[in-house]
């Protein structure tokens, strides 16, 4: 099992360890799940996130081999900037969903899921041949620690030697926190302002307390998945996966068609044009303290067969009631519309509503 530098840490501070694929991590602490959530959205969450991959594609040719690899417009970018993209195989399908940051024009990192990695190594080396460039697995060398929240952006800039509330969302620098040489990235995973903090393996113990004695709250899995899904992000493995396209799933702003070429290109294309079959909604069930999980089936009235799936589902102490994002038929996704949901062998009636459920941030931000 793996661990990342603040392990002991989490053991220490009480949080309950569970495993996330190879990795030994924080569910929650000692407070639960929906005080960690509620001081994300009131004031700051702290997260260790040092689990991710993350991948140095330099060379003259690094440009070209991430422009083929990713949805996303690489060509925009410019040092300091950042994106969201996918990597897709060749019908379509999710590998992978990444943030691309361009450190120069031939100097690209690429932060993958943890899940991922393995996998998304081997794509990038099997494609790398083609072109002039050099990879390199900066993994475990790197520590990555969010905090996401109201006071976020305040405590970063009261321990950073240079500004960096004037970031812009999706940019980075290079700066001193608390005395540790950092890129700062305003970045998330929550639906809140916030930082992605990266530093050396070994740096992210002097970070993390010093965080901690500004406010920042320790926040585990559960909460962080809790967040994302009130924010309606979508992680690898239930809204994405390798054997559904991401069309219909609201993330066109993350892939450019226009580009003259990238893996998977033409499948999106040919969906697009064939016109979406599936989109992803919110769902909010009549009944309180029903909760969907992933794999329950939808249904229509006066229909027998399932019109599409619920990909996750929790529930939410910010919008007090269980919810679900699932991946249904493009003809029941008209917000308002009451659909059934199967939860545990009873049948709940659920209200289609428009993502995210929470918004925090402009949305507008991410593009």
């Amino acid at each position: 099992m793996l661990h990342t530098s603040l392990y002991h840490v989490h053991k220490e501070l009480g949080a309950k360890m569970i495993s996330f694929g190879d990795w030994e991590m924080p569910r929650d602490y000692s407070t639960g799940t929906a005080s960690e959530v509620k001081s994300c959205r009131t004031g700051s969450g702290l997260f260790d996130v040092s689990h991710m991959g993350e991948f140095r594609v330099c060379g003259s040719e690094a440009l070209d081999l991430v422009q083929q690899l990713t949805t996303n417009d690489a060509s925009r970018l410019t040092p300091g900037k950042a994106q969201y993209s996918l990597l897709l195989n060749e019908e379509g399908g999710v590998k992978d969903d990444v943030i691309v940051y361009c450190d120069s024009v031939d100097d690209f990192l690429i932060v993958v899921n943890a899940g991922c990695k393995d996998k998304d190594w081997d794509w990038f080396n099997l494609h790398a041949k083609a072109f002039r460039v050099r990879l390199t697995d900066e993994s475990s060398a790197t520590s990555l620690v969010a905090i996401q929240g109201p006071d976020a952006v305040s405590i970063v800039e009261s321990m950073a030697d240079a500004s960096v509330k004037s970031l812009k969302r999706f940019h980075f620098s290079t700066t001193m926190v608390a005395g540790v040489p950092c890129t700062v990235s305003r970045t998330g995973y929550t639906g809140e302002d916030g930082f992605e903090l990266f530093c050396c393996w070994e740096d992210a113990l002097t970070i993390w307390y010093r965080l901690i004695e500004k406010g920042a709250v320790p926040c585990g899995l559960a909460a962080r998945d809790v967040l994302r899904q009130e924010a309606a992000y979508p992680l690898y493995g239930h809204e994405l996966n390798e054997h559904e396209s991401p069309l219909g799933l609201g993330l066109g702003w993350a892939i450019k068609s226009s580009k003259v070429d990238f893996i998977g290109r033409d499948d999106l294309v040919k969906r697009s044009q064939d016109g979406l079959r599936e989109r992803l909604v919110g769902l909010i069930p009549t009944i309180p303290n029903a909760i969907p999980r992933e794999g329950h089936l939808d249904f229509a009235d006066g229909r027998d067969e399932p019109i599409g799936r619920v990909t996750s589902g929790t529930l939410s102490p910010t919008i007090g009631s269980g919810i679900a994002l699932a991946r249904i038929g493009a003809g029941f996704a008209e917000p308002g519309l009451e659909l059934s949901i199967a939860i545990r062998g009873r049948v709940v009636t659920a209200i289609v509503r428009d993502l995210p459920f929470y918004r925090g941030l402009d949305e507008a931000s991410k593009k």
